[in-house]
């Protein structure tokens, strides 16, 4: 039950920074190098990170797959709705002036704000799927076989 300890105990602490450190990429890629994927990568990585610290069965409970999946899908229709409120708005595809036409820079920020997140949900989503899938397999050989 005690077994590694401290490398749970640290787990534990570097979780909720990291995940900190995520919405600070995703927040401010806009103005600083980062956006949705790098933050949606770094996302994943602290899910992991517990993952392989605690268990696959530990990560499922904070994280369940059918909520991977939802989100993966989630952030595929917040980018496209992007595109489609722009459409709707009548404008082109992901033209962001539609969404601010009086002063187009803020339409710019808005616009490009709501794809990155989209792009952040999905990449977290199917990154944490990709880890599910792999660390959920069985193993080709038992230990007592090496």
């Amino acid at each position: 039950m005690h077994h590694h300890l401290i490398l749970r105990v640290i787990t534990k602490m570097l979780v909720g920074t990291i995940i900190l450190f995520a919405f600070y990429v995703q927040f401010h890629g806009d103005f600083s190098p980062g956006g949705g994927f790098q933050a949606g990568v770094i996302m994943a990585v602290a899910f992991i990170l517990y993952g392989i610290v605690f268990g696959l069965n530990k990560a499922e409970e904070v994280f369940p797959p059918w909520l991977v999946h939802k989100l993966a899908a989630l952030g595929v229709l917040v980018y496209a709705g992007t595109g489609v409120a722009s459409l709707l708005l009548g404008y082109n595809f992901l033209d962001y002036n539609a969404f601010n036409p009086g002063h187009p820079s803020h339409g710019q920020h808005w616009g490009i704000f709501a794809v990155e997140l989209g792009v952040g949900i999905t990449v977290t989503g199917v990154m944490v799927a990709i880890y599910y899938a792999f660390a959920g397999r069985p193993p080709p050989i038992k230990d007592e076989d090496w």
